[in-house]
């Protein structure tokens, strides 16, 4: 089987796109398939080079149908995932290989022979031709690290280990900055590391607490292995974060995530901060909440319990199994 992926990650949209096409990635490689990749990786060259030790090709980027459907030329399957680009399906049947489209509620939508919607509770799609549909938590991919990582979470000694991690976008850090200043001013000691690209205003710190600022790197599993409680935007990152169990703080912050920030909260697997947009204003009830994660043992293993049972970190191999 060959598997063609494409995917982009930047600054302004992140690195969930690239994380969840490199669990494919090392799962069809598992299979002895042969796999290539087509995309941008700026800014995620940490992530990216996975690509590289699994023996995955990068080819030229295709940007439209046209050059996508000529690029499919000689593959079995192309894996898309991706909000910008259109209706492909016609071109890629006809360079010979089947159409895989991973879809967030109605971002990425597009008609294909496979449709994969990871989302916690998706909504009714509506008919558009497709073949079949591989819907809910279930098919959430997950890389290898994260499942390993699961294996080796332990809870770390006092005080409290906290992670503030909100994707790899550059544009967040003044969203960083008020989670800090929440932090801060729940009054209790902790130790926290804040992944961020760009410098956060740090807030003056109260005894006991302390605050360690550092970019996304390919540690972050590492780090997350000793979190205790995370403070997590509601994408990719927040899946992990329910494989592994840590109990998480979940931040709305792009009108894609508000589906599953919603379904996160009623299913009890986070504490809900809000959208971003309304943080600033919201402060002291971000600060309540936190304080309240942060001194409530019974409640951190609630949420950790839960979402640990709901996402196995097999999502891929379901997929994968299908085509």
């Amino acid at each position: 089987m060959r598997l063609l992926l494409r995917a982009d990650a930047s600054p302004a949209i992140g690195a969930g796109h690239l994380a969840r096409v490199v669990a494919y990635a090392e799962r069809a490689v598992a299979r002895g398939w042969e796999v290539a990749f087509s995309g941008r990786t700026e800014n995620v060259d940490w992530l990216a080079s996975r690509f590289s030790s699994l023996g995955v090709a990068q080819v030229p980027l295709a940007d439209d149908a046209a050059s996508l459907g000529s690029l499919a030329s000689g593959f079995d399957a192309v894996l898309v995932d991706h909000y910008g680009l259109g209706d492909l399906r016609k071109e890629i049947n006809a360079a010979g290989a089947a159409l895989i489209s991973i879809e967030d509620d109605v971002f990425g939508r597009r008609p294909a022979d496979i449709v994969v919607d990871s989302a916690f509770v998706p909504a009714p799609r509506p008919s558009d031709g497709s073949g079949l549909l591989l819907r809910g938590v279930a098919y959430a991919p997950l890389r290898e690290a994260v499942l390993r990582t699961r294996d080796l979470r332990a809870s770390s000694a006092p005080p409290l280990h906290v992670t503030v991690v909100l994707g790899g976008g550059a544009e967040w850090t003044s969203t960083v900055a008020l989670l800090l200043r929440a932090l801060r001013d729940t009054s209790l000691p902790f130790v926290a590391d804040a992944l961020v690209r760009g410098e956060p205003s740090m807030p003056s710190l109260l005894p006991g607490q302390s605050m360690r600022v550092s970019e996304p790197s390919p540690r972050l599993l590492e780090t997350l292995a000793s979190t205790d409680v995370a403070v997590s935007a509601a994408g990719v990152t927040f899946l992990e974060l329910c494989c592994l169990g840590v109990p998480t703080a979940a931040v709305q912050l792009v009108d894609n995530q508000a589906p599953g920030y919603r379904a996160a909260l009623n299913l009890g697997l986070a504490a809900g901060l809000g959208p971003a947009a309304s943080l600033e204003e919201k402060l002291p009830e971000a600060t309540a909440l936190l304080r309240e994660l942060l001194s409530d043992a019974a409640l951190r293993r609630r949420l950790s319990d839960a979402a640990s049972s709901t996402v196995d970190g097999r999502g891929v191999d379901r997929v994968l199994d299908s085509l």
